[in-house]
């Protein structure tokens, strides 16, 4: 009898560390959202891109790994959302400034700060949605991926080299650097749209049922091979690839279906969620 309580706070210790490590991984995705503006001040931006496609990987564990020990709180989830709006929300925008979009205009930082807005309301509008859930769908596109689409494109930039004693305005113009301006133009444009689509209502595939403890045949090996060549020659074109085709699923499935004149999915409810941002 007495040799029975001792396991007893060996297993309320291994308890709370289990709560504790959901919020580990979340402190590890506000790391490298910090560190990474840190790179940008440094002018090290695809590095500092880089930084923020490993959080978005990260964003996916704490939420698995909860699920997984039976450890989901609420403290847990609106700690996740504001470490997103850290790591997804301020870092892509401050990254985009520093780039080049203060050199583009005086006022040019209102467009990433747009973003950042559209980003914490779609992670507001998150934690409100808690009631209907439908694995298969994000309602608008998920933060991490709105992120990791304008990271790829910094990834995918050349480094602005403008003369910083130049007035700013049409700086790359004046420089004659006009690759410089017009990814100015798409950077900006990608905030604005990418923005919009973070708070629209588009439903996003979410790959939540993809299993990868199913058996799979030998053939798949031959893809994935191929994608690992791309990715380990020419990472630039497959992340910015990989990302633009994410981002505009929803709306072309949308139109596609406007055109087609079908019905939205059966069973897919109006404002499906699930844990992620």
């Amino acid at each position: 009898m007495s040799g029975s309580s001792p396991p007893r706070p060996l297993a309320g210790r291994l308890r709370r560390g289990a709560y504790l490590l959901p919020s580990l991984f979340t402190i590890c995705n506000m790391l490298l959202g910090f560190y990474a503006i840190i790179l940008g001040l440094r002018q090290d931006f695809r590095m500092a891109a880089l930084l923020v496609f490993i959080a978005a990987i990260v964003d996916t564990l704490d939420g698995r790994i909860a699920r997984m020990t039976g450890t989901e709180s609420d403290f847990g989830r609106e700690y996740d959302s504001l470490a997103d709006v850290i790591t997804f929300g301020a870092t892509p925008a401050l990254l985009t400034y520093l780039w080049g979009l203060r050199l583009f205009d005086r006022d040019a930082w209102l467009i990433p700060l747009f973003y950042m807005v559209c980003a914490a309301t779609r992670l507001a509008r998150f934690n409100v949605q808690t009631k209907v859930v439908d694995y298969r769908f994000f309602v608008g596109l998920p933060v991490p991926a709105a992120a990791g689409t304008i990271c790829s494109i910094l990834f995918f930039a050349p480094d602005n080299h403008a003369d910083k004693s130049l007035p700013p305005r049409m700086q790359s113009l004046i420089d004659g650097d006009a690759l410089n301006l017009w990814m100015q133009i798409l950077v900006a444009t990608a905030l604005l749209v990418i923005g919009l689509l973070m708070v629209s209502t588009f439903r996003y595939a979410s790959f939540k049922k993809f299993d990868l403890r199913q058996r799979w045949s030998f053939r798949t090996l031959v893809p994935i091979a191929a994608i690992i060549l791309v990715v380990y020659y020419i990472p630039h074109a497959f992340f910015l690839a990989v990302a633009v085709l994410y981002t505009t699923s929803a709306p072309l499935a949308w139109l596609i279906g406007k055109l087609r004149g079908s019905r939205p999915e059966d069973g897919a409810p109006p404002l499906p969620e699930s844990k992620a941002s």
